[in-house]
């Protein structure tokens, strides 16, 4: 029976419920038990953290209209959390994988960029209802959030989602295509690997740098690896904060500035105060790349990073509602046909340039799934390789904004009136 008014209404309690469902999350999944093992291999982490608030909202055990956990965690901890992520990119390293690797990135990235625009333009051919609505319900803007996470990730998707102004009902129903098609299309990926000898046999693909990459990124990790020491720690909240801090003041001058000179401009989501905290964090965090801070990586900025991004999502899955994928299943149609272009491209830009299996499937997986799920499928190849997941995952965190808001204007121009 569901509570008439919501049970719990301070936030503290609140954040202290997320906290504990988070760290139970992530006991589970740090089991070494065959069964828990095998849950864990076909339902994602990153779904249980979304779907668990989600009950607590839905059964009006928590009261997530009223509460002020998204507001901080969305200013204050996804800024962090894309300053911590975008700080550990060696493009330098990125650029040794071979133009071969860059290249099969750079094509899921342009698939999945053209794929949302060609989608929304097929089915709204046959039925443009499901494409259609308007405000913050217009599906094309929910379809930012699916681009965000799929070129970048979890914290891209959070972002494209202030950004769009993209309602919680049409962001409950987005969660649901980005996880089912992602991991149907992880899942596929996972089985090429265990074809890989056979596939890259058909493509005539030169493996001979794959071996050359498993030294490189051994040597690289074995040089930069190090405890966390609570110098590291301070001086990671330091970058992520002061950077988060730089970004609210120069957003609060640049949006009146807009608003006053080109109003016209509205219309590209520029007079948002928070495009701008999102593009100037990962600004920041990619010009602190360069510097001797990247070396913080080496004692965990990305680790520290995705510890913000999961309270972020703890928060979001609050405000959810997981009987909202019912409103509208067509929605699964445009997933389908999206990721459909995505792989569509990579075969055939790999048939083009005889790159390995294990480029088209780290390459797409570090759009797609992000640094969560890359690891996991350069791993199924090699162990050593894991690395490589990481690395190109990253550079999706870089460029994942940028990316998903260009595909969002284009969505917003291919949507039926």
């Amino acid at each position: 029976m569901v509570p008439e008014n919501p049970v719990i209404t301070n936030d503290a309690v609140l954040l202290g419920l997320l906290m504990l469902t988070l760290g139970a999350v992530f006991t589970i999944y740090s089991s070494n038990r065959p069964a828990v093992q095998k849950f864990c291999k076909f339902v994602p982490a990153l779904l249980l953290c979304y779907f668990i608030p989600s009950l607590y909202n839905s059964f009006n055990l928590i009261d997530a209209e009223n509460s002020k956990l998204y507001f901080v965690a969305s200013r204050y901890l996804l800024p962090a959390c894309l300053v911590l992520l975008t700080l550990s990119i060696d493009l330098p390293s990125v650029l040794k994988l071979g133009y071969k690797a860059i290249v099969m990135f750079l094509t899921g990235t342009v698939g999945i960029l053209i794929g949302g625009p060609l989608a929304i333009l097929a089915v709204s051919a046959i039925s443009p209802e499901i494409v259609g609505g308007s405000g913050p319900d217009a599906v094309w803007r929910g379809l930012t959030t699916v681009a965000g996470s799929w070129i970048g990730g979890g914290a891209n998707q959070a972002a494209m989602k202030e950004v769009f102004d993209v309602s919680d009902a049409l962001f409950s129903q987005m969660v649901a295509v980005d996880v089912i098609w992602a991991n149907i299309w992880l899942a596929l990926l996972l089985l090429a690997a265990g074809q890989a000898a056979r596939i890259d046999a058909w493509m005539r693909a030169d493996t001979r740098a794959i071996e050359d990459l498993k030294r490189r990124v051994e040597a690289f990790h074995d040089e930069h690896a190090k405890l966390l020491d609570f110098p590291d720690l301070i001086k990671m909240c330091a970058l992520a904060f002061g950077i988060t801090g730089l970004a609210h003041a120069l957003a609060g001058a640049i949006v009146p500035w807009i608003r006053d000179a080109a109003p016209v401009l509205e219309r590209l989501s520029l007079t948002s105060e928070f495009f701008w905290i999102v593009v100037i964090s990962t600004t920041g965090g990619l010009v602190l790349s360069f510097t001797r801070a990247r070396q913080l990586e080496g004692a965990g900025a990305s680790t520290v990073g995705s510890g913000f991004l999961y309270v972020l999502i703890a928060t979001i899955g609050m405000k959810m509602d997981v009987m909202a994928i019912f409103d509208n299943p067509g929605l699964f149609l445009v997933g389908g046909i999206w990721i459909g272009i995505h792989a569509a491209a990579l075969l055939l830009m790999a048939r083009l340039l005889r790159a390995p299996v294990f480029y088209l499937a780290v390459g797409s997986q570090a759009n797609v799934g992000g640094a969560a799920s890359a690891p996991v499928v350069a791993s199924a190849f090699h162990p050593s390789l894991a690395p490589v997941g990481v690395l190109l995952a990253v550079l999706g965190y870089a460029i994942g904004t940028y990316a998903a808001w260009i595909c969002g204007q284009l969505m917003r121009l291919a949507a039926p009136a």
